[in-house]
């Protein structure tokens, strides 16, 4: 029996995984971003997209409690250290006032397989934060909507593998009504449910949800109704 050859594109993200799993953890990134480099069955383009988007993902903007910018600093070391840096979190609905969650894809470096908001992550250096939210909703779940902006609070959640989350976190709100084409880099499976269902849930399985996303439901839920 002769086993599937991988394609380039296979082989490339597989090792784009590696990478990225390599630098959160401090294992031997520059033997990866070389054996990154020495796939050539590939556009060099293509591989210097991806190189390029992790370095510019990988630094978050520190913030003070005002939300004023003081600096730029690597996301693994700001979450080793617990320090506050900007963040958002995307919640659409669809026109029955269901919110689209989304469960974190296992692989994760935190909170894997735990539902959430339909997505979050961090701005970019000089990027709004509602461009910020749209460009992650189009890389997570696959589509782009309209967003605003409701509210911001700070948060601190330490996680078992040493590391904290500690944000000054922006909601942003939208609507969809269609199925979302999700990245299974990011996430693996998405549903819809109404408020009342989710809280009754999370009551029942707080384990089962991200800790920002707990905290929004419990003291900001009048924020992320449409």
């Amino acid at each position: 029996m002769h086993r599937r050859r991988a394609s380039a594109k296979q082989k490339i993200d597989v090792y784009y995984k590696e990478l990225i799993n390599q630098i959160y953890f401090n294992k031997r990134p520059i033997q990866a971003i070389g054996r990154f480099l020495l796939l050539k069955e590939y556009p060099i383009l293509y591989i210097w997209a991806k190189l390029k988007a992790l370095i510019e993902e990988e630094k978050v903007i520190l913030v003070n409690d005002k939300d004023e910018q003081i600096g730029l600093m690597p996301k693994q070391e700001a979450h080793e250290k617990g320090i506050l840096h900007r963040a958002f979190s995307v919640f659409v609905f669809n026109d029955s006032r269901q919110l689209m969650m989304q469960q974190r894809a296992l692989h994760k470096y935190h909170s894997p397989g735990l539902w959430t908001n339909t997505c979050c992550s961090h701005q970019r250096d000089s990027e709004s934060t509602l461009d910020a939210g749209m460009r992650r909703l189009q890389e997570e779940m696959g589509f782009s909507t309209s967003l605003k902006k409701t509210t911001s609070f700070i948060y601190k959640a330490p996680f078992d593998n040493g590391l904290t989350e500690h944000e000054f976190d922006h909601i942003l709100i939208g609507t969809y009504n269609q199925d979302p084409k999700i990245n299974s880099d990011e996430v693996a499976s998405w549903k819809w449910m109404c408020l009342e269902d989710i809280k009754e849930d999370i009551q029942k399985n707080p384990d089962s949800y991200t800790a920002w996303f707990k905290i929004i439901f419990d003291k900001f839920q009048h924020h992320i109704t449409i």
